[in-house]
């Protein structure tokens, strides 16, 4: 253990100085100067998770794909970190005083891909927002961040075809209105990739299926198209588990779009194992990995420490990786079984799977190192709870927890539990650390490794089907606001029957009140406070188990200029380019 520890901290000390040399986000890497053509191909291990369809759209791989084919009303350039800039949007969204009322101003010259080919206007913007209220679609964010348009309660209760505070005033004006003032809030979701235009004429009758069918057809605004039909809009570019072949959009208009497009093309090419797929992104030529299922193992990195040209180092990157405890299920309905389980598992040896300290660092809450209220919840050190004192774990104080949850002698006997895992290399031995420290407690574990998109979109996500623990969950924030990290994820009152994201199904109502006054909270000095003493509250509930803080290192072939976005630390394919 003393040898990889110094391996970890001897990584940190050269991405301190590779990172003076290759810089990140918009800045330039070692792979020369950019150059119009090509394609790239990124390494994949799953699938994306389970739709092309924007407004399901919710991780990392598919933010990466949706900021290429699709132009929100709000946008992250590569190196946007405190706030999203205009795209579809001709500037950004004005909010009233009294923050109920969101004007957006929308450009009146940007085409969808074919079939549709036409501009796409406010009512397209209005229809996004409509349908990702639909349980067809799944979106995992409406209910968060938009709960508070006028009308959203009739329209999902079925009472309304249309939600009424979505107002539009003509092609090019779209106005919410609210009932509470969270404006500032319901603008910056609008960079998520749900507030794309979707055309209503063309895609209401996918709608209409018990699961849209809409991904199967999805049309796109930006410079990058999913290679479909261009007469029926059918989907022709992807073979679920194998391929993702993405084209230039023919509609794209240069001159509306701050993405430079390099590129001619890119390729998701998925079933990669972890090791040999890096092995052969550094070997190979316009190649890059998938951030999330790809990273590299800790063998690989020791190996490649020194070419520069291949491995950007990360930076924190607003994750936080934890263990998800269903809640609603015996034995984790119990707090202090949650908490002995919590102690139990090995942290340190967690990350120490993910590379160590090169990837990323030893977690004690959720809010992540540079983020608002990041200090006032702890800062490094945390809330100070004995069940997440010792990274290495501490079966002594498990036991104890386990005592006070009536197993008198420290060790679980009652029935096994389901553990379902990222089968991917790095999340799989993550896992296997908590595999390990509960079976130490004697609890009786079905492990079932699987791929990423399929623990999300058939167990850890959907509710009816979740096991007890999900060891390889995580959250990237989705703006720059520690309610985007605690909202949809532990706010009671938002666990759809889909693509949920509160994985521990925790429902506290003490939690869910503090929410909702941090909601309205403008001064950044009290949003800050009260969201960190929310941090502190959901921390304390030992739902989940937070292990590491993110800042993944990349992999590219030599000849790959990449561009990282720092707001979700993934690669930016609008801006990567191919040199020659």
């Amino acid at each position: 253990m003393k040898a990889r520890l110094r391996l970890a901290l001897a990584c940190a000390a050269v991405v301190a100085v590779a990172v003076l040399a290759i810089g990140c986000g918009g800045g330039s890497d070692s792979g020369g100067k950019a150059s119009s053509g090509g394609t790239l191909t990124m390494l994949t291990n799953g699938d994306v998770d389970d739709a092309l369809d924007p407004g399901y759209s919710y991780y990392q791989l598919d933010f990466i794909y949706t900021s290429a084919t699709q132009r929100g009303v709000l946008g992250y350039k590569p190196d946007d970190t405190t706030k999203a800039s205009p795209d579809l949007a001709t500037e950004y969204p004005t909010v009233s005083k009294d923050g109920k009322t969101v004007t957006i101003k929308l450009r009146p010259d940007v085409k969808f891909s074919p079939p549709v080919n036409r501009a796409a206007t406010a009512a397209d913007v209005k229809y996004a927002i409509e349908r990702d209220f639909l349980p067809q679609v799944g979106n995992g964010y409406a209910g968060a961040y938009w709960n508070d348009i006028e009308g959203v309660d009739d329209y999902t209760s079925g009472k309304a075809d249309e939600i009424s505070g979505l107002e539009v005033k003509d092609d090019q004006t779209l106005i919410m209105h609210l009932t509470r003032p969270t404006g500032a809030v319901a603008v910056a979701a609008l960079a998520l990739p749900g507030s794309a235009p979707v055309p209503k004429d063309y895609a209401q009758k996918y709608d209409q299926a018990k699961k849209s069918t809409y991904g199967e057809h999805v049309v796109g605004t930006g410079p990058y198209m999913i290679q479909n039909d261009p007469k029926t809009g059918d989907i022709t570019g992807y073979k679920p588990g194998q391929k993702i072949t993405f084209v230039r959009n023919p509609n794209w208009d240069k001159s509306t779009d701050y993405r430079p497009a390099y590129l001619d093309g890119f390729v998701f090419d998925e079933g990669n194992d972890p090791t040999v797929g890096n092995r052969k992104i550094v070997d190979g030529d316009s190649l890059i990995g998938n951030p999330t299922d790809l990273a590299p193992p800790p063998t690989f990195l020791k190996e490649n420490l020194n070419k520069k040209d291949n491995l950007i180092p990360g930076f924190f990157s607003g994750r936080v990786r934890y263990v998800a405890l269903n809640t609603t299920t015996k034995p984790f309905d119990d707090p202090n079984v949650r908490k002995a389980f919590g102690a139990a598992v090995d942290r340190h040896a967690m990350g120490l799977a993910f590379g160590g300290d090169f990837a990323g660092q030893v977690a004690t809450h959720i809010l992540t190192p540079g983020e608002i209220g990041f200090d006032d919840a702890g800062g490094n050190e945390g809330p100070g709870y004995d069940w997440l004192a010792n990274p290495n774990g501490d079966l002594a104080v498990a036991k104890e927890y386990l005592k006070k949850a009536g197993f008198k002698d420290g060790k679980y006997s009652g029935p096994a539990i389901t553990m379902v895992a990222d089968n991917s290399a790095n999340q799989k031995a993550a896992a296997e650390r908590v595999l390990n420290g509960a079976q130490q407690l004697g609890f009786k574990v079905n492990f079932r490794p699987v791929t990423r998109d399929t623990m999300y979109s058939k167990f850890c996500g959907v509710p009816k089907n979740e096991p007890e623990v999900c060891p390889s969950v995580g959250w990237l924030k989705d703006f720059p606001d520690p309610q985007s990290m605690l909202g949809p994820t532990f706010d009671g009152e938002n666990i759809p029957a889909t693509n949920n994201s509160n994985w521990a199904q925790l429902n506290d109502p003490k939690i869910n009140a503090a929410i909702n006054k941090a909601e309205v909270l403008v001064d950044p000095a009290q949003r800050a406070k009260a969201w960190a003493e929310i941090d502190k509250m959901v921390t304390g509930t030992a739902a989940v188990i937070p292990w590491q803080w993110d800042k993944p290192p990349l992999v590219k072939s030599s000849n790959v200029k990449a561009v990282i976005s720092k707001s979700n630390a993934a690669w930016d394919v609008s801006y990567t380019s191919i040199t020659k």
